[in-house]
């Protein structure tokens, strides 16, 4: 019986003597076989506003094109790092020239629109913003024969008149409201009297921007001059779906096969002085103190790609903008 133990355990031992040299490394070794893990929770996003978001995307934008730094002059080679020419930044003139150029190669409609597209640095200080707004200007060499329409507020008999005897598409009291509030009524904009303004409270949200306002010259006892202003006038509106973004109209183009040099050099001028006009008016919206508020500029036509233009000889002197502004005051 013990002879049979003892043959026993030898079998054994001979097993495990066999099993460990099958895997020697193993001999010694204690593996933890790990079948799950304790999944980790992930971690809370915080939600962030997304007019937040946005502003500060646009923001970081301004920054950008702030820190943007060109190469002098144009490229000599056919070949060359476009990294370092991202875009041509031009003169005004030329820009104006290069138009007309590609009018000219492109067989384009000759009399397209001149576009003038602006973007603005929207900060104030405290973190305070400039809302977008509206406004309205006389350009110095007007280039369209259209005339607005203009409807005239007022209660009084003799001043609807001559509102009427000076051009005005409507004029009345308050018998407008409804007309205008039942969309059988549209004007391009609307002046009043100021006795009347307190009834025209229903018309704030239906008008907007076009509501009459002191700032916008709207409001007034000279019903003549107003009309004569916004006949003529031209408005210039900050986008706002992207806040920092303005364009506008600036002129037209020409055909210049049988044009004169000093006719080119002529228009060139006006176009120029009507692209100052809005930047000037542009620019009282926000202190100079601030910083430039016009930071990027394009010149395009309706079919053409916008050329960058080399805005500070356009941009307006702090002594020029306080006399405006207290002129307007």
């Amino acid at each position: 019986m013990i002879v049979v133990l003892i043959h026993r355990q030898k079998l054994s031992l001979s097993k495990t003597a066999y099993h460990a040299s099958l895997s020697p490394c193993s001999v010694n070794i204690q593996l933890h076989n790990r079948h799950f893990a304790a999944a980790t929770r992930p971690e809370k996003k915080t939600k962030k506003d997304p007019k937040g978001k946005a502003s500060d995307e646009k923001q970081d934008e301004i920054e950008k094109i702030k820190s943007y730094h060109y190469m002098e002059g144009e490229p000599e080679d056919d070949v060359y790092l476009k990294r370092l020419y991202p875009r041509q930044i031009y003169d005004v003139e030329k820009a104006i020239h290069l138009l007309k150029k590609y009018q000219i190669l492109d067989f384009t409609y000759p009399k397209q629109g001149v576009y003038l597209d602006l973007t603005l640095d929207m900060s104030l200080q405290k973190k305070k913003k400039v809302e977008p707004f509206a406004s309205v200007l006389r350009f110095p060499y007007p280039f369209t024969s259209e005339i607005n329409k203009v409807a005239v507020f007022t209660g009084n008999a003799s001043e609807t008149k001559i509102a009427e005897e000076n051009g005005a598409a409507f004029a009345g009291g308050t018998n407008l409201i409804q007309q205008i509030l039942a969309d059988e009524l549209h004007a391009d904009f609307y002046v009043a009297v100021p006795e009347i303004m307190p009834e025209l409270n229903p018309l704030k949200k239906k008008l907007k921007k076009r509501f009459p306002k002191l700032a916008r010259k709207s409001i007034g006892r000279d019903i003549p001059q107003m009309l004569e202003f916004f006949k003529t006038g031209h408005e210039i509106v900050v986008d706002e779906e992207k806040e920092n973004f303005l364009q506008t109209k600036i002129a037209t183009k020409q055909s210049f096969d049988n044009a004169s040099e000093n006719l080119t050099s002529r228009i060139s001028q006006n176009e120029t002085a009507n692209m100052k006009a809005v930047i000037s008016d542009v620019c009282k919206h926000r202190p100079l103190s601030l910083g430039p508020f016009v930071i990027r500029a394009f010149l395009r036509s309706s079919t053409s790609e916008g050329l960058v233009l080399k805005i500070e000889p356009l941009l307006p002197k702090e002594a020029e903008t306080q006399t405006s502004n207290k002129e307007a005051d």
